[in-house]
């Protein structure tokens, strides 16, 4: 059952983009973490594994943990390092545990959202946590609506159960109901019916579930510990807690773990169509995808880069940190010395302080600044992984303007956005991509920059070591490879209004499972 919320106040969920929404780039997908690993601390195993995928979603984070008898679940607003103490940590025993670290693609930023959410039924209870976004959604709430009823969920003699408005709550209620079934049968005839990108984990008492949609648009991958299992977004999670990676979980597939090891079961045909952005920006560096490091990846997509859009200058230098392999790659073909022009400040994370309009005026500098001595006289080459308002670049660049830089050419290692995504990447309306409107030419006028080079889509597509047509390139075609539902049927607020919270801004109370 949910925790009632830890009393000392976490982050609010806004991250710096909350101090000028209008610098507000791509934001991640989200987070999954699971483990079945009897005799060991998997509450710990799960946070550390959490720690590890923070990048991919900062707006909550959240553990269930099961000890064979009931479910536990813990979640907050905030980082995992906000919302996790090691007394709370201490009393999520168990020997089976998922995880999740929250950016929203549908449903607001409250706790009702957070993840994993929580279902109990008759004959036991599920926690499920979701990477991904589905584009069914409102055929799913039908789905919902049109269950036969409760007579088969437990009877909780308490307020409602957290009313979440997001497509997971959706799948957590299908799934819950199988009273004449298995819940590893329910999830073979439920799985099917789902459209759009998932990643899935989740759990009931005693099993751990996986489960990865056809197109394989997220990452999801497979490891071993010396005595159990591990599922995790990124192979760099199982790295930090010491598991070895076995396979990713293959598209189309369900992986079902417990005392009787693991087995599989494909619930569709697999159909590839890995997301192209992973490579650019959202997996960390250190991560493999489909085989290939994401690293090297940037490197040749700088390498590529500077062979497509050279220029003479005298310093190249990343935006820290999405932007440092492909600078580095860029600097390494052209010849050019890499150096550090920018200075992040490494201890960025939440405030609830907002800046006064004269502070945004003046431009505070809460995430980068810029170091004049390496900067002044210098014709620069700054590369960055993306534009997608032009905000965040005009400001860098200005930056270096004022810092006494003598030119400023920019290089993109994506090609321009101009698509938004409906697959788990929370981007800009198609209206707000600066790239929709403008050349880029007349984007680097805008910015205030000499010069801008994108990389073309089939140098980005090159640099990843796959083939075409196994990658999602919408955000930069407009080819989506799910076909889409109308427009009034899409959105990350589609539920609000039919789904009302009834403990907005509160949290359930310790429940205990029969």
């Amino acid at each position: 059952m949910p925790f009632e919320s830890n009393p000392r106040r976490g982050g609010d969920g806004r991250l710096t983009a909350a101090l000028d929404p209008h610098e507000q780039g791509p934001q991640d997908a989200c987070g999954v973490f699971g483990v079945w690993a009897p005799g060991e601390d998997v509450a710990k195993l799960t946070y550390f594994g959490l720690y590890a995928l923070q990048h991919r979603g900062q707006e909550s984070a959240g553990i269930a943990v099961s000890n064979g008898r009931q479910i536990l679940v813990y979640k907050d607003m905030g980082l995992v390092s906000q919302v996790f103490d090691e007394t709370t940590l201490a009393s999520l025993n168990g020997h089976l545990a998922i995880g999740h670290t929250r950016y929203s693609t549908t449903g607001a930023s409250t706790w009702q959202n957070a993840q994993p959410t929580f279902r109990p039924t008759a004959d036991g209870s599920i926690a499920l946590g979701h990477n991904g976004n589905l584009i069914n959604t409102h055929e799913l709430q039908r789905m919902v609506t049109d269950l036969p009823g409760p007579e088969d969920e437990l009877e909780l003699h308490t307020r409602p159960l957290e009313s979440s408005t997001n497509d997971t709550g959706l799948v957590t209620a299908l799934l819950a109901h199988h009273p004449d079934t298995s819940l590893e049968q329910r999830a073979l005839e439920v799985l099917p019916q789902l459209e759009g990108a998932f990643c899935f984990v989740w759990m009931n008492e005693n099993t751990l579930y996986a489960a990865r949609d056809p197109q394989g648009i997220r990452p999801l991958v497979l490891g071993r510990l010396e005595r159990g299992w591990v599922v995790a977004s990124e192979d760099a999670a199982l790295a930090t807690i010491g598991a070895s990676v076995v396979r990713e979980v293959e598209p189309g597939e369900m992986l079902v773990i417990d005392e009787n090891g693991l087995r599989s079961h494909r619930f569709a045909e697999p159909q590839p169509k890995g997301c192209v952005f992973e490579y650019v920006y959202l997996a960390r560096p250190d991560a493999t995808i489909s085989g290939r490091s994401v690293h090297e990846s940037r490197v040749e997509m700088g390498r590529r880069l500077a062979r497509e859009f050279p220029v003479e200058a005298d310093l190249v230098i990343p935006v820290p940190e999405s932007g440092t392999p492909a600078a580095a790659g860029y600097a390494e073909e052209s010849g050019i010395p890499f150096g550090q022009g920018f200075v992040k400040n490494a201890y960025v994370g939440r405030t609830f302080i907002q800046p006064s309009q004269t502070l945004r005026q003046l431009g505070i500098r809460l995430k980068l600044n810029a170091l004049e001595h390496m900067i002044r006289g210098k014709r620069i080459v700054v590369v960055d992984d993306s534009i997608v308002r032009g905000n965040t670049q005009r400001a860098q660049v200005r930056m270096l303007r004022e810092a006494g830089a003598r030119e400023v050419h920019v290089r993109i290692s994506s090609p321009p956005v101009k698509w938004p995504c409906f697959y788990g990447i929370d981007f800009a309306t198609r209206a707000e991509l600066i790239a929709n409107g403008l050349t880029p030419e007349e984007i680097a006028a805008s910015i205030g920059a000499d010069s801008l080079g994108y990389i073309s889509l089939d140098g980005m597509i090159d640099a990843t070591g796959q083939t075409d047509d196994r990658l999602c390139r919408a955000c930069f075609t407009g080819e989506y490879p799910i076909a889409l539902p109308d427009e009034s049927l899409l959105g990350k607020h589609l539920l609000e209004s039919s789904l009302q919270a009834p403990t907005l801004g509160k949290a359930l109370p310790v429940l205990n499972n029969p």
